[in-house]
């Protein structure tokens, strides 16, 4: 985590720029609530906007179906070590796409994962994330020997864009998770 933290505080919907005000209303009657990082994206309502376009993006238009895509949100999400991301996701999984349990412990733990085709996900993800995106011939190899595409690495990339703004963001407000994902805190190892 970040050892400084911003001094901005989180923006109500009350408060908020026009464009952040829309995005957080929407937010609200989706979810049913405002999540912390969202009110503390606000601050910049550029930054907002690219994230939930960003992230709407790579959920309707990619090629991955909603388990997959929730290994790669994880699988980024711990390699960059956001505990709020971290917690979210592993809820999401949990509650809303229906990962296997074990899928996402093994990615919180990183460990392998036990299905072969994630996991090949999971290492190609991993590899794109340590190595700046520098991936070589093996890890393309094993990705698409999994059944997957090279169109797919560039779906990967717009997940991982997502998250950068996220995962970044997150460790330098030191957002705080919300109450519906407290049951999911994890920490960095």
């Amino acid at each position: 985590m970040s050892h400084n933290k911003l001094t901005l505080e989180a923006v109500s919907t009350d408060s908020a720029d026009p464009m952040a005000k829309t995005i957080l209303e929407n937010t609200q009657k989706t979810l049913g609530f405002v999540p912390n990082m969202y009110s503390y994206f606000a601050n910049s309502p550029a930054l907002l906007k690219s994230y939930t376009d960003t992230y709407t993006l790579f959920r309707n238009n990619t090629d991955f179906n909603g388990v997959e895509q929730e290994v790669v949100f994880l699988t980024i999400s711990r390699e960059n070590a956001c505990h709020y991301c971290m917690a979210a996701h592993s809820f999401v999984a949990d509650n809303m796409t229906h990962v296997p349990t074990e899928v996402t412990e093994a990615i919180r733990d990183n460990t392998p994962l036990p299905d072969a085709k994630l996991n090949a996900l999971s290492e190609l993800t991993k590899a794109i994330v340590v190595k700046r995106g520098n991936i070589d011939k093996t890890d393309v190899e094993n990705f698409t020997s999994a059944g997957y595409t090279e169109t797919q690495i560039l779906d990967v990339i717009v997940a991982l864009s997502a998250k950068i703004i996220s995962n970044y963001t997150n460790h330098i407000f030191h957002t705080p998770i919300d109450d519906v994902f407290a049951g999911r805190a994890w920490d960095a190892p």
